[in-house]
């Protein structure tokens, strides 16, 4: 017999445990029973649950057998209690009281469980596939970044029990009166629903704080086989008038029977929400301020988490950005909660048969290009249950549906006038790459500053000239007070060799922006890269990466993905607010791991991206007059990046658009007493030009992640309180 316990709560009088138990073949049956101090049976509640992953695992194939428990039995402080499960002819018995629970939740405790967790035969098979196709250093580095997220103070699960509002902040919710108490109706297409699963639903609408709603429920199950929800419905409609339900008598698709819900809302807002999932108790609530802060807001959307099987665990919290189109494009990011006005549904019209699957995906598409204010509240108001059937469970298991969804991306692009010629598979499934049509074939001017390291400009440049692929390209070598007379020399021999290459002389102190703005002024073309002399090109279509986005009109910017010379990320977009000031996100994360909800490898719009590599239009260059010259070193570019978006222009990060960066090997480090001065005298200067960034925070991250790390962890609450205002640093004058 194999088991585990996975979850050990104490809930109020009684203690829950969830886990599971296997035996000599997938036949073996578990029985279970609880004792007390005097070892007299306790009476218990016991839910079997499905465990698909363990048949897996230790049977090599899914068996439709419930190898999962969810035991609670009642509970006396003091009082000892053991788990006794026998399976063939084994027999286990786990004891439980407070000091050994405690013992359980402590930090050192569930460090071992997580590593016991990845001391399975699925963690060492997928081990293997990682370092065979990656090589051994990735495997360490990837290893090394697991044991390190072991170390965390507080798992999910703990982490939002500390910020989910108190019940006495839910009880001032429930008394709350607002100036416009909009109706909400929640739209709910049943099909076939588990009968836990439906009440659970209906049960955490029944606990909202706010109580100006409606639930209207579609009931598309096949005749004969709706009973169930029909049932369940009849009783909620009978103790409460608020829900509503129509049964359909058969199966019109997830589209036609979600819009036969909608039909029969009466709300001022539509909220979209599944059969089997669960609303937070404050969840509606939340709506509603948000509603009311923002009275022309037509497009709502929340964080969310997943729930499991049996209800009593919530894991994987998806901490979203702001609106953001390139990262929707990329990935249907905004999913759970959404909440539309009903006058913005009716012109957009419901939901559409042809792309079921993905059907969410469309509407949103199409309620998102229309809306005049989109409101994101970054809070977890949406549990969504996680299955080995659902696409938050099991991608492959609906590959139907990212097909839908690559179609969903053309549709948008079709109606906005982006001219794509393909959406493909990303990183994984259900993340998406557009490759864009380049418009003609436009010049590229390319602007190098250059110190001496005539090898590493050598590089650069041969790099782009024989691996990329477009080739309308001139380059714009700066050079800024060389000594070596070899560099010299290579000048000449580099522009006799390429005719695209031109060398102009800058004759002052080292100023980078004034640098590049230097260069620009001899620049012919209608596009601008600035890039690093310490860069070289890895992928081919690096400019056509870059063009597909930097020639929307909407967008100023594009910055490229750039690696470390052993294929870890060194600049994967930038957050204001890193560190306290600016940083790189994914800092030293392998280009084969997984990053926080694949967003290292999802097209993005980001406040900055690094100047090292970074396509600009001509035109938004010369209209916000370049780079600014009184930041001579640090954060040139994240000012310019702000100074382009507060233009009304977007900066698009580009995973695809890739580069080696061997950091600046040509400026040396921030490493004497002067130049510590001078950074923290142009940050500074930066924080006082944009003080709304710093104080509101990144809209491009998420309130509750940290700024200590760039992994996108949570937020440490013991170090960093949500909301705390930033404090603008003093401006050090200039000796």
């Amino acid at each position: 017999m194999k088991y585990k316990i996975d979850v050990v709560r104490v809930r109020e009088n009684s203690i829950q445990l969830n886990g599971w138990v296997i035996g000599k073949t997938p036949n073996s049956r578990a029985s279970f029973e609880v004792l007390d101090t005097n070892k007299k049976p306790v009476s218990f509640k016991h839910v079997s649950t499905r465990r698909d992953d363990v048949s897996q695992i230790y049977y090599k194939k899914v068996y439709d057998q419930d190898y999962g428990f969810d035991i609670r039995f009642p509970y006396t402080r003091g009082e000892n209690y053991w788990l006794v499960i026998r399976c063939d002819s084994s027999t286990v018995r786990v004891k439980y009281n407070e000091e050994l629970i405690a013992k359980r939740s402590g930090v050192a405790h569930k460090r071992m469980e997580k590593i016991k967790d990845l001391m399975n035969m699925e963690t060492v098979r997928i081990a293997v596939e990682f370092g065979k196709k990656h090589g051994l250093k990735a495997l360490i580095l990837k290893s090394k970044h697991k044991l390190e997220g072991l170390d965390s103070d507080y798992d999910y699960a703990e982490w939002y029990n500390l910020t989910k509002p108190s019940q006495g902040e839910l009880e001032r919710q429930r008394a709350v009166e607002f100036g416009c108490p909009p109706l909400l109706s929640i739209v709910i297409p049943a099909y076939k629903t588990p009968e836990k699963y439906l009440r659970e639903m209906l049960d955490s609408i029944l606990a909202q704080t706010y109580e100006n709603w409606e639930v209207c429920v579609a009931n598309g199950s096949p005749a004969g086989q709706g009973n169930i929800v029909n049932k369940v419905m009849d009783e909620y409609a009978g103790r409460d008038k608020r829900f509503r339900f129509v049964d359909l008598g058969d199966n019109l698709g997830i589209s036609e029977n979600t819009n036969a819900a909608i039909n029969m809302a009466q709300g001022d807002f539509i909220v979209l929400a599944d059969h089997d999932d669960t609303l937070p108790e404050h969840a509606l609530f939340e709506v509603a301020a948000a509603i009311n802060a923002h009275p022309g807001c037509d497009v709502l959307y929340s964080d969310e988490d997943k729930l499991d099987m049996d209800g009593g665990a919530l894991f994987d919290p998806h901490f979203k950005p702001d609106f953001n189109p390139d990262l929707l494009t990329s990935v249907n990011y905004i999913c759970h909660l959404f909440v539309v006005k009903r006058e913005l549904l009716e012109h957009v019209g419901g939901f559409r048969h042809e792309f079921d699957g993905a059907q969410d995906y469309d509407f949103i598409f199409r309620c998102t290009e229309r809306a005049q204010e989109i409101v994101h509240i970054p809070k977890v108001l949406y549990h969504w249950r996680c299955h080995q059937d659902s696409t938050a469970g099991n991608p492959q298991s609906k590959l139907y549906a990212f097909e839908a969804g690559a179609r969903a991306i053309m549709a948008h692009y079709e109606r906005c006038g982006i001219q794509a010629e393909k959406v493909e598979k990303g990183v994984d499934y259900g993340i998406y790459h557009t490759v864009f049509k380049i418009q003609g074939n436009p010049l590229v001017s390319v602007i190098i500053p250059n110190k001496d390291h005539s090898q590493d400009l050598d590089l650069c440049i041969r790099s782009i000239i024989e691996r990329a692929t477009y080739k309308n390209v001139e380059f714009i070598v700066v050079e800024n007070n060389s000594t070596e007379p070899e560099t010299f020399a290579y000048y000449e021999r580099i522009q006799k060799e390429f005719a695209q290459v031109k060398v102009v002389q800058w004759e002052r102190e080292f100023n980078y922006s004034a640098i590049n703005n230097f260069g620009v002024s001899f620049a012919q073309g209608e596009y601008l890269v600035l890039l690093n002399n310490d860069t070289e090109i890895i992928a081919p279509n690096l400019f056509e990466e870059m063009l597909g986005f930097c020639q929307r009109p909407e967008v100023g910017i594009v910055g490229a993905r750039l690696l470390y010379e052993d294929n870890t990320i060194q600049h994967a977009g930038v957050v204001i607010g890193f560190g306290g000031v600016a940083g790189h996100t994914f800092i030293g994360l392998h280009e084969a791991e997984n990053s926080y909800f694949h967003r290292a490898m999802c097209a993005q719009d980001y406040s900055a991206v690094t100047a090292a590599c970074l396509m600009v239009k001509t035109s938004v260059y010369q209209e916000v007059g370049g780079l600014t010259e009184e930041l001579a070193v640090a954060f040139n570019d994240v000012d310019f990046c702000l100074k382009v978006r507060s233009g009304g222009y977007l900066v698009v990060y580009a995973p695809y658009a890739v580069m080696h960066h061997y950091e600046s090997k040509s400026r040396g480090l921030e490493d004497t007493p002067e130049k510590v001065a001078r950074f923290n005298r142009e940050w500074s200067l930066v924080a006082h030009r944009w003080p709304e960034i710093l104080q509101k925070g990144d809209q491009y991250y998420n309130p509750n992640l940290t700024l200590r790390r760039s992994d996108f962890a949570l937020r440490d609450l013991l170090k960093e309180k949500i909301g705390e205002p930033y404090k603008l640093p003093q401006i050090e004058e200039k000796p």
